[in-house]
């Protein structure tokens, strides 16, 4: 059954927290592909610095700005897509990044999913993506098996350091001891 759009209309840090073991389908060209989500990050709204949400209002960004449960694919370095989904309340501009996932069905033995990008392309997903709802379409999100809170890692978020202290929050979650997951941090954490 498709996660219901009350599952996606939390805040950014919650539904990161509430992916983790749900699954990740695509359904398209005569093709299923799913995967476990194993890694997240939450983008939690314009005064999150790392956030894109953080520039305002934009053609880019206005799918973060509309409805929850909706998916926002971007395009960085001009090669590699990355696959959010949108969630908070009507305008707030939040999202959660899916980082990696751990292969369940439809992927060859080489597909690799650990890293944005790399799960982007291993499912197919692409800007045509962009804006599809989740509740409805052929790219959607499905319950999985709940993962138990001591098998939760976080840590800061990679690839965002022009955010200042932003870069370091602990918004970027995994599920530990995954092979999937693309890296595990390498600097220190800001504690509260």
């Amino acid at each position: 059954m498709k996660l219901s759009e009350s599952f996606y209309a939390r805040p950014a840090l919650t539904v990161a927290r509430e992916l983790l073991g749900t699954h990740l389908v695509l359904e398209e060209g005569g093709q299923r592909r799913v995967g476990r989500i194993v890694e997240t990050e939450a983008y939690i709204g314009e005064h999150d610095l790392a956030c894109h949400a953080a520039k305002g209002l934009t053609p880019r960004t206005e799918v973060m700005f509309g409805p929850p449960g909706h998916a926002y694919v971007y395009l960085i370095y001009g090669m590699h897509h990355c696959f959010n989904v949108v969630t908070d309340a009507l305008g707030v501009g939040a999202a959660v990044l899916v980082r990696a996932v751990e292969p369940v069905e439809g992927f060859s033995t080489e597909a690799r999913t650990n890293g944005p990008g790399r799960l982007c392309r291993a499912f197919g997903i692409t800007l045509a993506h962009n804006k599809f709802d989740l509740k409805t379409s052929v790219l959607h999100l499905t319950a999985g098996e709940p993962v138990a809170e001591g098998q939760v890692a976080r840590g800061p978020r990679i690839g965002v350091e022009y955010a200042g202290a932003w870069a370091d929050e602990p918004f970027r979650l995994w599920v530990k001891d995954s092979r999937h997951v693309s890296k595990v941090p390498t600097r220190r954490v800001r504690r509260p």
